[in-house]
This record gives C-alpha cells, structure tokens and sequence, in this order.
C-alpha cells in the first residue's frame, strides 16, 4: 500500500479549502489544542488562504490533473507489473481522494491477509510518516480488520533511492558547470522534534546532526542531513559543493533551520550563478517543488543577482525508482517469513525498521 500525503480534487477555491481544513485539522500536524486548531483552521486559514492557494494550484494542474495523483498512480501500475501476480498493489492519500479507507477496502476485497504500507516519506516525522500510520490504524478498526502489517517507516539512505536522484541530476550536471548544489527539504517547527527528541539530545545544530546514531535516529532533521551526505556522496560532491536548506515555512514560530530564501540570498550574494537544486524528501512532484522550488525560489534567486536555477525533477515513476521500491517490498515480505504481528496497541516506534 503506497500512501502520499494529498491534493485537492480540483483547483477550485471550495476544493482547496476542503483540502486544507482536512489537512490542517491533523493534530500531528497543527500540534495545538483543538478548540484553537479548529477556530484558527476554520475561521482564518481556509476562508482567506484558499483563494490564494487555489490560485498557486491552478499554476500546478495540468490536463492530467494533480501531478502528485497521476504519479502516483503511474508508480502503482509499474511497481505492480514489476511485482508480479504475488502482490497487490495500491495507492492512497492521507488527505482527501484516494483514501485510505479505499486502499485498505480494495485489498481486502482480494482477502489479503497481509500488508506492507509504504509512507512515501524517505524520511521519518510525525506530522507525515507518523499521521499515515496512525490514519491506518484508525481505518483498520472502523473496518473491523485485523491482517498483519509492516510499515517501511523510513529509508533516507535507500541505495536504489539515492541512485535514482543521482541519476536525474547527473543528466543536467552534463550539459552545464553549475556553481553549486542545494538540497531543499520541507521544513518543520522546531517543537515537532524536540517532543521527539530522545534525552532531550536534539539540539538542531550542525554539530548535532553531523551524525546519525541512536539518540537522533526519529530526528527529521538529522535524516535530511544523512540523505544530503550520501547523496552529495553519490554525485562526487565536496562538502563545499552543496548547501541543504528547509522550505515551506509558516508562521512566526521557528521553524529547522537553515531557511530557505536566507540561504539563497547569501549564495547570491557570495557570487553563486548557476545552481542545480533536488527536493530529497519528495517522492513526487507537487506543489511545494514545481511550484514553490521550481517558481517561485528561482525568481528570488534571479532577483539577487543569480542566472541560472534548474530543479531536478522527483522521483515520480522512473524506473529505477521502481525497482528500488521492489526491492524493499521483497526485501520486508519475506524477512523471518512474515510481515509483522498485528498492532494490539498503536505505538509507532515499535514499527519502524532497523
């Protein structure tokens, strides 16, 4: 069962704000206490955000619709001919069409009994990975089944993952000198990972993630920064030849740093023309990377002084990043013969893989 996050149904302003009240109603992800979470989504956000986002949507939509439904569904039909008759593959969305619900009724409309569910995160944090697999397991109980179920939870550092961006930006590094690399993630408040914060350890500091280990093993941040290393890695990077920035910032709160149009300014300013960017915590594109990276954060970069901002295009449904979710499908089915035991009570830390 692969799962993304969600897209309106429509670009239309009553679609989009049907979309955000249901998004920013998860309390994983608006980490406030209800009564203020319900009167600051529906009172202000979705009536005067709406229009606005409805606007930015119609810039994204394209014949075949939302690009992060038609990838993923082009991903479900190749993953399944890959996967072969063994498995059934679905696609469904945390947040409006297809639903959950919808994923789990079509596999238990062909009696299967077991389900490896896939968050398409590479890495972990509450407020994605973590609302998935709580959404399943709200499902499961109104559906009233029980099968046994393995969450691939997390995979930043994924071979096959990794070769595939590689792949991608490697064909625009060919055809020009770039000045520098960056690596943009969607970013997070910062409270978000402290209450997840092992010891209290997370220190949102270079020094703090310039590791990864035990203590920051749950820490979103410190998975980007692994992503980044092995990535850089992969396209024969100095740590002078890359920068890693977060994007998607709201609010007054502080959010992970470093900020995204901070960062772009300084390396305009620091003489930088020609910078090749991947969005690494994105499977598909969508909004925030067509849009946001691709638009909008190179007409900043213009501004100050810069001349060229290509974006690598995500993952989507290339080949290869087909494979290598074929291998980590293969790779949890048939581990100590068996996909796990059913959850008697939800805690998502027992589920996520070594």
């Amino acid at each position: 069962m692969l799962i993304n996050l969600g897209t309106p149904d429509s670009p239309s302003v009553r679609d989009v704000r049907r979309y955000l009240r249901e998004f920013l109603m998860d309390a994983r992800v608006m980490d406030i206490p209800y009564i203020w979470r319900w009167m600051l989504v529906n009172l202000i956000i979705a009536p005067f955000r709406a229009p606005k986002s409805a606007k930015v949507y119609e810039q994204l939509w394209e014949e075949r619709g939302s690009p992060l439904l038609f990838h993923g569904h082009g991903l479900k039909k190749k993953l399944q001919q890959s996967l072969g008759d063994e498995f059934l593959v679905v696609f469904g969305m945390r947040y409006q069409k297809p639903t959950i619900t919808k994923a789990l009724e079509e596999l238990f409309a062909q009696n299967v009994k077991k389900i490896i569910a896939i968050p398409m995160f590479p890495q972990y944090a509450s407020a994605t990975t973590g609302s998935v697999m709580e959404k399943v397991e709200e499902e499961l109980k109104k559906l009233r089944q029980e099968p046994q179920i393995k969450y691939i939870a997390q995979f930043p550092v994924d071979e096959g993952m990794i070769a595939t961006f590689a792949e991608l930006g490697k064909k625009y590094m060919k055809s020009m000198d770039f000045d520098h690399i960056v690596f943009s993630y969607h970013g997070l408040p910062e409270r978000h990972i402290h209450k997840g914060s092992v010891d209290g350890h997370c220190r949102l500091d270079e020094h703090c993630c310039a590791d990864y280990h035990s203590k920051n093993r749950w820490c979103y941040r410190a998975q980007c920064y692994l992503t980044s290393r092995k990535l850089a890695e992969k396209l024969g990077l100095s740590d002078d030849q890359y920068s890693i920035f977060f994007q998607s910032r709201l609010g007054k709160d502080p959010w992970i740093r470093p900020y995204a149009e901070e960062e772009i300014q300084r390396l305009a300013s620091e003489g930088k023309k020609r910078i090749l960017v991947f969005c690494p915590s994105f499977t598909a594109d969508c909004l925030e990377t067509t849009i946001e990276v691709g638009h909008e954060f190179k007409a900043l970069f213009l501004e100050h002084g810069g001349e060229e901002w290509q974006l690598v295009e995500s993952l989507n449904s290339h080949d290869r990043w087909v494979e290598a979710l074929k291998n980590m499908v293969i790779s949890h089915a048939f581990r100590d013969n068996d996909l796990g035991v059913k959850i008697k009570k939800f805690n998502f830390r027992n589920w996520l893989p070594e």
